[in-house]
């Protein structure tokens, strides 16, 4: 079966767990076009990802005449159905998160995509993300392009459903994806219960490249690592702080906040103030194999988000057999169980992270080895990228019918009130 991923920047540092889902997909026989609408000039430290830039084809590649030509033919070749998602684009950019002329820009870029995807024969079109690039997708099915589904990952998705209209991508798409159950009741806020069957959960998943071989001990030395975006979301600012008490108090601590991102300035300039340029370090971009020996030379992974979908890094950290401190924030709680492959605390509570951390630090390293062989086991169990990519072929296979609001109304109690309300 001939698919096709969209997504709004491919390849991306952070966006590992999409090169795995498509190389899964690919090794149970599905043919997987990558498109993106931006990120064909962007600097790549992965040879993956690199590997992955050159397979791309990129919506905004040709700029604004490339997006003009590609209006002009399909409102040549299929007036009606140009006018129809001309309306849709209209619609979506009322009362929205981004004005209109933006919503006019995603129709321009639909209108580059469609030929694309009849040219090669495409039956599906996925994207990542619930924001632009699934507007895209419901607006090419709107101009006559295939079936499309979604991936809704969060936060962002969660702050603003209603300026995002998720609920009207969903009962326009095939099916949409969850990556946790927290996130499934997230959508089931923003839509008619008769469209609950529609929302399918499926894990992001680890490969076992990734955690193959012998793994060491974790080291004797007080080292934690962070890894992510650094942004307000994640908590950086607040795990600093945590840091600085402990130095203060004659801990023995040693962190790598290992990312790049807005917020590095601040940062930078919080470490200097605290006089903490001995005990923090910052790595800026780095790729996924040094991204895994940042892991493995740490005790434990330190996430501190105040915000979340469920964190790929922490799964990442868990197959390689490092338990995890984290909040108790989204799908986190779903994976990690506190006292058993780790540490969970409140969002936000920087008493309540400091006590964590002094936790690690005095655990012996035999019993982070334990912790960390039960997040091994765990973590494969609900996260392998094989299995969860198998669910997700089947959701492509099985077509929109398996999940039509007829269909749910027969299994499911009299359907309340669509979420999305006019204001």
């Amino acid at each position: 079966m001939k698919i096709a991923y969209l997504v709004n920047q491919y390849p991306k540092v952070s966006h590992s767990f999409i090169r795995r889902e498509i190389l899964a997909l690919e090794r149970q026989g599905f043919e997987v076009e990558r498109i993106a609408v931006r990120g064909w000039g962007d600097t790549l430290v992965d040879p993956e990802d690199q590997r992955e830039r050159a397979r791309t084809r990129y919506v905004l590649q040709g700029g604004a005449v490339a997006l003009a030509g590609a209006v002009l033919r399909q409102c040549a070749t299929a007036p009606l159905r140009f006018a129809r998602a001309l309306a849709l684009a209209w619609r979506m950019g009322q009362r929205a998160a981004r004005p209109w002329p933006i919503h006019m820009i995603y129709l321009a870029e639909a209108c580059r995509v469609v030929p694309w995807l009849q040219q090669a024969g495409t039956r599906h079109l996925h994207a990542h993300f619930g924001t632009n690039s699934a507007e895209v997708a419901m607006l090419v099915h709107a101009l006559g392009g295939p079936q499309y589904s979604f991936t809704v990952h969060g936060p962002e998705e969660f702050d603003q459903p209603e300026f995002l209209h998720l609920a009207e991508k969903i009962r326009r798409s095939a099916f949409v994806v969850a990556i946790s159950s927290f996130g499934r009741s997230q959508l089931y806020r923003w839509i008619g219960q008769t469209d609950w069957p529609k929302v399918q959960v499926v894990h992001c998943g680890i490969e076992p490249a990734f955690h193959a071989g012998a793994v060491p001990l974790p080291p004797a030395a007080p080292r934690l690592v962070c890894v992510g975006r650094l942004c307000e979301q994640k908590g950086q600012l607040l795990l600093v702080a945590a840091i600085e008490r402990l130095v203060q108090r004659g801990t023995a601590v040693e962190l790598v906040l290992a990312g790049d991102g807005e917020m590095r300035p601040e940062l930078e300039a919080m470490i200097a103030r605290a006089g903490l340029q001995a005990h923090v370090r910052i790595t800026g971009w780095i790729g996924s194999e040094t991204v895994r020996a940042e892991i493995l030379a740490a005790r434990a992974l330190v996430l501190p988000s105040f915000a979340e979908g469920l964190p790929v890094v922490i799964m990442e950290a868990m197959a390689l057999r490092r338990p995890v401190v984290s909040t108790y924030v989204a799908g986190i709680p779903e994976l990690v169980r506190p006292g058993r492959e780790g540490w969970l605390f409140p969002a936000g509570d920087v008493d309540a992270l400091v006590a964590a951390l002094e936790d690690v630090l005095a655990t012996a390293p035999a019993t982070l080895a334990q912790m960390g062989e039960a997040a091994h086991v765990r973590v494969l169990e609900r996260h392998a990228i094989d299995t969860e990519a198998g669910k997700l072929g089947r959701l492509f296979l099985a077509g929109p019918q398996a999940y039509s609001a007829s269909e749910a109304a027969s299994s499911l109690p009299a359907a309340a009130a669509p979420a999305e309300r006019a204001a």
